[in-house]
C-alpha cells in the first residue's frame, strides 16, 4: 500500500508538471531549424543580424525545457587555432556571431517565457522574457521586444519544426 501511495503521487506530480508547461492549443515539443533572425526599425526595414542564411537550431521539450542557439553563416576561423589566444577582433566577430541560451519555457497565451538559466549574452542570464508568438503549420515565428543589439528595433525570429 505504501508503494502504491508513493506511485501515484510521483505520477500525479509528473502529470502536473507537464500540465504546467504543456502549451494551451499548441504543442510547442520538437527541434527547430533556423529559417531567419532579423531585428526591425520602426520604419519597416530588416536587418539580417547573422546574415543572409544564419544557422541554428532550438529543442523544447514536454518537461518545460529548451535550448537554443543561432550562428552567423561563414564565421571565420581563429588563425591560432586556439580559442584562448584570438585577437580582438577575432573574439568580437564570434560574439557577435552567435546568440545561445537554454532553461525553461511556459507559455501563457499566445506568449512564450523564456526563463533563461544561462546565456551568451550575459545580461539575458536569470532573466524572464516574453516573446509573442505565432505558429502556422511547421513553422514557429516570434517577436524579441528588447533584443541583444538594443536599441529601438525589434527582433524577428523565425523556425521551422523538423521533428
Amino acid at each position: 500500500m505504501k508503494y502504491k501511495l508513493l506511485f501515484i503521487l510521483i505520477l500525479f506530480t509528473t502529470c502536473a508538471a507537464l500540465a504546467q508547461n504543456k502549451p494551451s492549443g499548441h504543442n510547442l515539443t520538437g527541434t527547430y531549424e533556423l529559417v531567419t533572425v532579423d531585428n526591425i526599425a520602426a520604419d519597416g526595414s530588416r536587418t539580417h543580424l547573422y546574415g543572409d542564411s544564419p544557422k541554428g537550431t532550438l529543442i523544447v521539450d514536454a518537461m518545460g525545457h529548451y535550448a537554443l542557439q543561432i550562428y552567423s553563416e561563414g564565421r571565420l576561423k581563429f588563425a591560432s587555432g586556439d580559442k584562448a589566444k584570438g585577437t580582438d577582433d577575432e573574439n568580437r566577430a564570434a560574439i557577435k556571431g552567435c546568440n545561445a541560451h537554454y532553461g525553461t519555457y511556459k507559455v501563457e497565451g499566445n506568449n512564450i517565457i523564456f526563463n533563461i538559466e544561462h546565456a551568451s549574452f550575459p545580461n539575458w542570464e536569470g532573466t524572464q522574457q516574453k516573446r509573442p508568438f505565432t505558429i502556422s503549420g511547421d513553422i514557429f515565428k516570434y517577436t524579441v521586444p528588447a533584443p541583444t543589439t538594443g536599441g529601438a528595433v525589434m527582433g524577428e525570429v523565425v523556425w521551422k519544426k523538423l521533428s
